[in-house]
């Protein structure tokens, strides 16, 4: 009887603690920021991006920020204006020139903000 009062204990204590330990952890969150963006539009503008990671990234909505969620959406408006896919799966560029050219104002725009913005915190 005494082993099965330590069986007992010993699950009922595990399984509290299972329990305990998926009510107090967080669902994980990935948060898009603009080093992120400038990451994968330098990747596109120099072919190195794949749709995949195209659509992991600009897919998603961008919730905490809302400049860079207005650039995530126009960023999806020149997918689907200027894109190429079946050009990147041959090694080829994800967008036409014209999309990689609005690409490239995207990322200046979003670099000259990003600096303006790491000015004021550091100033």
């Amino acid at each position: 009887m005494s082993i099965f009062l330590l069986v007992f204990a010993v699950c009922l204590l595990i399984s509290l603690a299972t329990v305990a330990a998926l009510m107090l952890s967080r669902t994980p969150r990935y948060r898009t920021g603009s080093e992120d963006l400038l990451q994968l539009f330098d990747a596109v503008l120099d072919n190195r991006a794949s749709e995949a990671r195209w659509h992991a990234v600009i897919g998603h909505p961008i919730r905490h920020d809302a400049y860079l969620e207005n650039l995530r959406q126009r960023s999806q408006r020149l997918m689907e204006s200027y894109g190429r896919p079946w050009q990147a799966a041959q090694g080829g560029s994800l967008l036409s020139r014209s999309g990689r050219e609005e690409l490239a104002a995207l990322r200046d725009h979003l670099a000259a903000h990003q600096a303006l913005h790491q000015g004021e915190y550091h100033a």
